[in-house]
């Protein structure tokens, strides 16, 4: 027996480093017994914690979500900056927030409004064609864009997978040609619960292909659709300025001109007329629950209220705003008053060049040592793994109990992040405010993200009741303790 346990001994010791190695601690972190720190304990009275689990529990039954994103989605629609649409859904928050009691002000925001004109494609020329015949290509321009005219423009396409493709043929190559970057997205990526990270490997493409094919010499730019590849949606988005047309195709087309070019000249008529529009205003909206002991103190919940015109921005972001609309309603609803404001914004112009954020920094510039927490939620209405972060390890191990409430539904983890969680708190988070984003699992956001297909029915309710309560709780938990958070 003596012979056989030191036969099996070195497997064991290699099996333990590997999970030291494999997971970054000690495999004796299992045995352990765990305490909840005294700052914890502290911040969290019986009490507290009671009202925190009300809180959860009221809103996995809630449907006041639900019910405002229906109308924003369905009644309002659309709604991009500087639109009709996106002032209507302005009015329309602050006045369900004035409902509730809330202390509201629409604060302007400097916009400019995006005209929609005609977005086409189609092969013209190609490997194989039927005589007589084109091939429609599923297009949308991209913000940034510089329109062709009305007749658009014909040329031939190079095809690049990466930026160090196209550098590599250099201006002889690209001059006078259409550029389309096929880079695909990650979706292992996104089934491990990492759909940001893929998201932003993509998105460079989008962001940047057009100066750098401007560069160049080339024509026109085109993207592979920074998403999952599925029912041949077409994505937009933003795309840094630049003196060329950019658009963004569907993965299936992007796919297809890929194929042929690879056998033979492939050349493309592309019509892109949609362009930036005239200077306009639009509204953050700022609703204050009002502290009971510290209304100077502020705590900010929040979405982004404009949407990209294609679908009607149930995802992104109407989800986002209508859980922090409820996260008042809540603690409206059960009698609570907190200590600290929640403060509930919908910001406005978080796609195309986040004026709105940039517009309350500066508004509320005197005030910003004053704010105690932001929080916002910006990825979606899938089931929430809990929150990314840019807070302290203090605050964290002190939050600890706020991660046992949210436990039962699997809405309690944390993710320590290097910069803001979302857009529109950036520069809160970088004066120092702790940030919070709701950390969605994924793992459809970025199939409809950006297209026409982002729309109510992608919301599943029981997911979205989640998502509110993992803002209702955090938010009221950071408006309660006894301390503002340790930085």
């Amino acid at each position: 027996m003596r012979s056989t346990r030191l036969l099996y001994l070195p497997l064991l010791i290699s099996t333990l480093l590997y999970g030291q190695k494999l997971y970054g601690q000690k495999p004796q972190i299992w045995g352990t017994i765990p305490h909840e720190s005294e700052s914890a304990t502290r911040a969290f009275p019986p009490q507290l914690r009671s009202e925190l689990v009300s809180l959860r529990d009221a809103a996995l039954s809630d449907d006041f979500a639900y019910k405002q994103l229906e109308y924003l989605t369905d009644s309002i629609g659309p709604r991009p900056q500087g639109s009709p649409q996106a002032d209507a859904a302005a009015h329309y928050v602050a006045d369900e927030m004035r409902k509730l009691g809330l202390d509201v002000h629409l604060e302007p925001v400097p916009v400019h409004r995006f005209m929609r004109g005609t977005d086409t494609a189609e092969l013209v020329e190609y490997p194989g064609q039927a005589e007589g015949t084109h091939q429609k290509i599923v297009v949308t321009a991209l913000y940034g864009n510089s329109p062709t005219t009305d007749a658009g423009l014909t040329a031939d396409v190079i095809v690049v997978n990466n930026f160090d493709e196209l550098r590599a043929l250099g201006r002889e190559k690209v001059a006078g040609k259409i550029v389309l970057y096929t880079y695909v997205y990650d979706h292992s990526k996104a089934i491990a619960g990492r759909s940001g990270a893929a998201y932003s490997e993509a998105v460079r493409y989008r962001a940047s292909g057009a100066k750098a094919a401007s560069e160049l010499g080339a024509v026109a730019s085109l993207v592979r659709s920074a998403g999952d590849g599925a029912f041949r949606l077409a994505h937009a988005g933003w795309s840094a300025d630049a003196p060329i047309p950019a658009g963004a195709v569907s993965a299936e087309d992007a796919g297809l001109i890929a194929r042929l070019a690879a056998r033979g000249r492939v050349r493309l008529h592309l019509t892109l007329t949609t362009r930036q529009g005239p200077a306009a205003q639009g509204y953050n909206v700022v609703a204050d629950l009002k502290g009971s002991e510290h209304p100077e103190q502020i705590v900010i919940v929040s979405g982004h209220l404009d949407s990209w015109d294609l679908g009607t921005g149930a995802i992104d972001d109407g989800a986002g705003v209508v859980v922090a609309m409820e996260t008042a309603e809540l603690v409206h609803r059960l009698g609570l008053h907190p200590k600290r404001t929640i403060r509930v914004i919908a910001w406005m112009n978080e796609e195309m060049d986040a004026s709105g954020r940039d517009a309350y920094a500066k508004d509320h510039a005197a005030e910003l040592p004053n704010h105690v927490a932001a929080m916002e939620s910006d990825g979606g209405a899938e089931h929430p793994l809990g929150f990314r972060v840019k807070i302290s390890k203090a605050a964290e191990e002190e939050l600890s109990p706020v991660a046992e409430v949210l436990r039962p539904f699997g809405g309690n983890l944390f993710e320590q992040v290097s910069d803001a969680p979302d857009t529109d708190i950036e520069p809160l988070v970088g004066k120092g405010v702790p940030g919070f984003g709701v950390w969605q699992n994924g793992l459809t956001y970025f199939t409809y993200h950006h297209t026409a297909a982002d729309t109510l029915d992608k919301v599943v309710p029981e997911e979205l009741r989640e998502n509110a309560a993992c803002m209702a709780v955090m938010g009221y938990a950071l408006a309660e303790t006894q301390e503002p958070l340790p930085r």
